[in-house]
């Protein structure tokens, strides 16, 4: 019995102790992204993607989160929403600090989550205005994409990134709301003709809806990963309480989709990670032919 009770204890403290690392550590998790899209190509291009930040803070003024981006090199920085928290009396600025320093490296453009979209709704009832934060990050050069999309062509090739924002109903709990591709077509408008579509949505339990709508690249988080990660099952539970979300986190190739689902940089509701570090995702795009295995993950 003594055996069995020392046993369990080391358990618990072994499983507090990765549960306080992970929430106090971030890695660069590294993707590639082939498509025939990219043949015209004229050399790698480089992306970060970061979601579910919650107002996270690593080092002073996030210091460390932003040299970790700095040390990519990024031509691109997308934001997949929940940089805040729509929660009375958090505020907003230590995403708006961030974000803002993000512009002085390259080209940001944000698309807002489930946080932004209810503070953007009842403004009184989170002490917070939505169009002072957004009014803020574009003064500062960050594109805010509201159900907009952009159209250029870095290293050669068309893009088109869209920023889908997702009604609240969208992210109840326990039921599932309908969505249909009219309704994303409605919001955004079809998808480009000749270039490769890339989809800002921060919900990806809607993915067939947005792999039909026609996205050559989906970008989410709103998971966290699933909170605690099995390896083989992956995450256990999402923020609606569906458990074993089909999408917890990872890359997905799917028909002619690439789903990319970002375990967040940050956590908020319930603080815990376990076998599931928080991430901020680096992509590189390539042609089909000259992809190859990406280096390990860094542990910051």
């Amino acid at each position: 019995m003594t055996v069995i009770l020392f046993t369990g204890i080391v358990i618990l403290l072994g499983t507090l102790l990765e549960i306080w690392r992970e929430t106090h550590t971030f890695r660069m998790t590294r993707y590639q992204v082939a498509s025939p899209a990219f043949s015209g190509l004229s050399r790698a291009l480089r992306v970060v993607f970061l979601s579910d930040m919650h107002n996270k803070t690593y080092g002073p003024g996030n210091s460390r989160l932003l040299d970790a981006v700095r040390k990519e090199h990024p031509d691109l920085i997308l934001i997949g929403g929940d940089m805040l928290v729509g929660k009375r009396g958090a505020g907003f600025r230590p995403a708006l600090h961030f974000i803002k320093q993000l512009a002085h490296i390259c080209p940001v453009y944000y698309a807002d989550g489930n946080h932004e979209q209810r503070v953007k709704e009842s403004p009184g009832k989170y002490g917070m205005d939505m169009g002072a934060y957004v009014k803020e990050l574009r003064e500062a050069g960050v594109h805010f994409l509201e159900n907009e999309f952009v159209c250029m062509e870095p290293a050669g090739i068309p893009i088109r990134i869209y920023g889908l924002s997702l009604p609240s109903r969208c992210y109840g709990r326990f039921k599932k709301a309908a969505l249909r591709t009219e309704d994303m077509t409605n919001m955004i408008g079809r998808r480009g003709r000749g270039c490769y579509n890339i989809l800002l949505a921060h919900n990806p339990g809607y993915a067939d809806v947005y792999k039909a709508w026609g996205a050559d690249l989906i970008l989410s988080g709103h998971y966290h990963g699933g909170i605690v990660r099995i390896p083989g099952l992956g995450g256990i539970i999402a923020p609606g309480f569906f458990l074993f979300p089909e999408h917890s986190g990872g890359k997905y190739i799917e028909g002619d989709s690439t789903i990319i689902v970002s375990k967040g940089i940050g956590s908020h509701t319930l603080p815990v990670r376990l076998f599931n570090p928080a991430e901020a995702v680096v992509l590189e795009f390539c042609k089909e032919n000259l992809c190859k295995r990406p280096p390990d993950c860094i542990i910051n």
